[in-house]
C-alpha cells in the first residue's frame, strides 16, 4: 500500500514533492525543520525506534555522553540554555532532540516503529518506493536519507557467542531492566561505548574483567557541571550560550589537530599524563597505546584510567579464543566465568545508506555502486540514484556532526527546491564530477599522517579507503555546499501537461 497521495501541484504551479525522510536522529529531525520552515509539508519521517533522537535513542547505556562540548553540539538555531554541564550526557541530548521536535512540529509527520528496509527507484515514474518492515510501502518523489555511520549494530564475529547461557548486552541497545548489581561482568571491547560505560557499572558490580585488543588514547576532558549560578545566567541571558558556540566553534574549526605535528604530539603528551593515573606501572603499560594519537578515534573521559586501580577490576589483554556457556576463554587457557557479558564494540560504521537495500537507476544495486566503499559528491548525493540525499553521508566525519549536518541539509534543500520551482523529475550527481571530487577528498586524507597509519577499521571501508573522514575544517565543506553548481549534475524535466 502507498501511505502517500499522488503528486499535486501547487498553486504557483511548483511541484508539491512528496517527500520520505529515513530516520529521526539529528539528521533526520534538522531535514524536518528546515523543510516545514521554507514551506514544504508533504514529507513523512519513517523511523525504526518508537521515539526521536537516532543514536541518542537507541544507545541509552550508562555513562552514555558527547565528546563535543553541548553548546556546539546542537542546531544554530535552537539554542539550548539548560545544559547542565559541558559535555551533555544521553538524557540531556535525547531531551533537547525531543524539545527541538515537539517546538518545529515534526512529530505529526513521523511513523515510528517502522523501519525501511529497502528503497528503489523506479525509472518510468521517476519515484522512489520505500518498503519497511511492516511491508508498507511508501511513494516519493525526493528521499533523504539521516541513516548516518551509527545505525548498523553487528555482532562480533566470536567463536562460540551464542553459545553463552548468561545474559547478553550490547551497549548500543542496553537493557535498564537488567541489574548488574554484585555481579560478575565482562566487558568485549575498549573504545568509545567502554570507555564511557567502564567507570559507571564498576561501581555496581561485583567483579568487572575488561577484554581490551588495542590501547586506546584516552584524554582528560573539563566537564565540571555548571553551578546554580552558571546554569541561572545562561537562562537568563541566552547571548552567553551563544557566544560560548561561537567560542567553541572557532575552536574546532581552526585547531584540526590531526594536521598539526606539533598538536598531535600535545595531545600524546596529555594522554601519557593521564596513563599516570593508573597505579601499577605494569597495568599502565597495557593501557599505554601503541600507535600514534588520532590514528585511532580520540576519546576522551576523566574516570577511565582511575577505574583500573579498583579492586574488582581486572584489565585483560590476552586474545579470546571463544566464548563458552559459562564465560569467556582466552588464548592463555584462562576461562572466566561471568554472569552477564556487555558487547562493547560498536557499528558498522562504513556502510552508511548500504546497510538497507537501495536500487538506483537502471536497477542499479548501492553495494555494486560503493563496490569500492562508499563514495558520494559533497557526502551527500551519489550517482546512479536521482532525487537522493545523504546526510552524514561518505566523508563528512569532522568537527561537529550537527553543524555540518546544518550544512548538508540546506544543500539538499536547495536541489529540493530547484526540483520543485523547475518541475523537474530528478536530478543525479554526474559520475565523472562525483569521482573527481572524491580524488580531492582522497588526496586531502592523504595528507593526514595518524589516518594513514593503518590501525584503525573504524575509517576504512573492507577496500582499505577512508570513507568516513572530512579532512577539512567546517568552514571549507560549508563554502563548498554554499551553492550547487549545476554544471555537476544531470536532469530531466517533467512532461509537459
Amino acid at each position: 500500500m502507498s501511505t502517500q497521495q499522488p503528486e499535486a501541484t501547487s498553486g504557483n504551479g511548483e511541484r508539491d514533492l512528496r517527500i520520505a525522510i529515513i530516520g529521526a536522529g539529528p539528521g533526520g529531525l534538522c531535514a524536518a525543520i528546515r523543510l516545514r520552515q521554507s514551506g514544504f509539508e508533504n514529507f513523512t519521517v519513517l523511523e525504526k525506534g518508537s521515539g526521536v533522537g537516532g543514536t541518542w535513542y537507541h544507545n541509552r547505556y550508562p555513562g552514555c555522553a558527547c565528546d563535543i562540548q553541548s553548546e556546539l553540539y546542537s542546531f544554530s538555531f535552537e539554542v539550548n540554555t539548560t545544559w547542565t554541564r559541558p559535555y551533555a550526557r544521553q538524557p540531556e541530548i535525547l531531551s533537547y532532540m525531543e524539545h527541538c521536535a515537539e517546538k518545529y512540529g515534526v512529530l505529526p509527520h513521523c511513523r515510528f516503529n517502522d523501519a525501511v528496509t529497502s528503497a528503489r527507484w523506479n525509472d518510468d515514474d521517476a519515484t522512489w518506493t520505500l518498503t519497511t518492515e511492516s511491508g508498507a510501502e511508501v511513494t516519493a518523489d525526493v528521499v533523504i536519507s539521516a541513516l548516518g555511520m551509527f545505525n548498523d549494530v553487528p555482532l562480533p564475529d566470536i567463536e562460540g557467542l551464542d553459545s553463552f547461557e548468561g545474559k547478553t548486552i550490547h551497549s548500543a541497545r542496553w537493557d535498564w531492566d537488567h541489574d548488574l548489581s554484585g555481579e560478575t561482568v565482562g566487558v568485549i571491547g575498549s573504545a568509545a561505548s567502554a570507555v564511557q560505560l567502564v567507570p559507571e557499572i564498576a561501581l555496581e558490580v561485583g567483579q568487572l574483567h575488561v577484554f581490551q585488543r588495542t590501547a586506546n588514547w584516552v584524554l582528560p576532558k573539563e566537564d565540571d557541571p555548571y553551578t546554580p549560578e552558571e546554569m541561572a545566567a545562561r537562562q537568563a541571558d541566552p547571548g552567553i550560550v551563544a557566544a560560548r558556540r561561537d567560542e567553541l566553534f572557532e575552536q574546532v574549526d581552526t585547531g584540526m589537530a590531526f594536521k598539526d605535528p606539533v598538536r598531535q604530539a600535545e595531545m600524546e603528551d596529555i594522554g601519557r599524563r593521564a596513563l599516570e593515573a593508573v597505579t601499577d606501572p605494569e597495568l599502565r603499560a597495557k593501557l599505554t597505546p601503541t600507535h600514534m594519537w588520532g590514528c585511532k578515534r580520540p576519546l576522551f573521559h576523566n574516570e577511565y584510567f582511575t577505574t583500573y586501580n579498583r579492586p574488582n577490576v581486572e584489565l585483560v589483554t590476552d586474545a579470546i579464543e571463544r566464548i563458552t556457556p559459562k564465560g569467556v576463554l582466552t588464548v592463555d587457557g584462562t576461562e572466566r566465568e561471568m554472569d552477564t557479558m556487555v558487547l562493547a564494540t560498536g557499528f558498522s560504521t562504513t556502510k552508511y545508506l548500504s546497510a538497507i537495500e537501495v536500487t538506483g537507476r537502471g536497477g542499479l544495486d548501492i553495494e555494486d555502486a560503493w563496490n569500492d566503499g562508499a563514495t558520494a559528491y559533497m557526502g551527500i548525493t551519489t550517482a546512479g540514484f536521482p532525487n537522493l540525499f545523504m546526510l552524514y553521508g561518505p566523508n563528512t566525519n569532522n568537527g561537529s556532526i550537527i553543524t555540518m549536518i546544518e550544512y548538508q541539509v540546506d544543500y539538499a534543500l536547495a536541489h529540493i527546491q530547484r526540483l520543485a520551482e523547475q518541475r523537474l523529475a530528478w536530478v543525479d550527481v554526474k559520475a565523472d564530477t562525483m569521482a573527481d571530487y572524491n580524488e580531492w577528498v582522497q588526496e586531502g586524507i592523504s595528507e593526514i599522517r595518524p589516518w594513514n597509519a593503518s590501525c584503525n577499521g573504524y575509517y576504512r571501508s573492507p577496500s582499505g579507503r577512508i570513507v568516513t573522514q572530512w579532512p577539512h575544517n567546517m568552514t571549507t565543506f560549508k563554502d563548498q555546499t554554499a551553492a550547487i553548481d549545476e554544471d555537476a549534475f544531470e536532469v530531466a524535466s517533467l512532461p509537459a501537461d
